[in-house]
């Protein structure tokens, strides 16, 4: 939590007791539905939290935005964000119905009420977002013919609505498609910790 309030010192006395609360909850959740690595869970907030904040660090979305995030597994990128930017919506889908219980469960136990988490594949999801946000789905060319219906056409960010992702390791041949369009940006940019040194934010505007 230390690591949390150095980088975000402007968080309120409710978002950091949220963010306090993760441990314990997904320490309890994940003893019964294994959504983080059981060795990682030590890791928390570093690897898990920290990393979901990156997104943060690059943006400050509009109130009322729509985000949608895809393939949340237990919550992540999704549940850090909301505490985060309690004005936003979030969606959060997994095709993997026990992994979206522990992300209900989570959001119910810390009053987050800017959350819908709904069991589901991305195909089947037909609402408009500003933004969709994932982290480490799958590649930047699958996930972009996926998302594209559901990137909403009206802008209302100074960032113009597209994909945000977080991934990891050579991105070269994954984002050479994009190539004129796409940004990518190390997370040693915004975070000291070791864990960030091979972790990239990507950006891809999608019209």
């Amino acid at each position: 939590m230390k690591t949390i309030q150095n980088y975000f010192p402007s968080l309120t006395n409710k978002q950091l007791s949220q963010f306090e609360a993760l441990f314990d909850l997904y320490t309890e959740w994940n003893a019964k539905i294994n959504v983080i690595s059981r060795k990682d869970i030590q890791n928390l907030y570093v690897h898990h939290v920290l990393h979901s904040l990156a997104i943060a660090k690059f943006v400050s979305f509009s109130p009322q935005s729509r985000i949608l995030d895809v393939g949340t597994g237990g919550g992540f990128p999704g549940i850090p964000l909301a505490i985060f930017f309690p004005e936003l919506e979030f969606v959060m889908i997994d095709s993997i119905g026990k992994k979206i219980k522990v992300v209900n469960e989570v959001a119910q136990a810390i009053s987050l009420t800017n959350v819908e988490a709904i069991h589901r594949r991305i195909q089947d999801e037909k609402r408009k977002y500003d933004f969709v946000v994932s982290r480490a789905v799958m590649s930047m060319i699958e996930l972009e013919k996926l998302v594209r219906k559901n990137i909403a056409p009206t802008q209302k960010n100074a960032l113009s609505n597209g994909l945000i992702c977080l991934k990891g390791g050579d991105l070269t041949d994954e984002l050479k498609p994009f190539k004129n369009i796409v940004e990518s940006f190390p997370l040693t940019d915004y975070f000291s910790e070791p864990f960030f040194e091979t972790k990239k934010l990507v950006y891809l505007p999608i019209n």
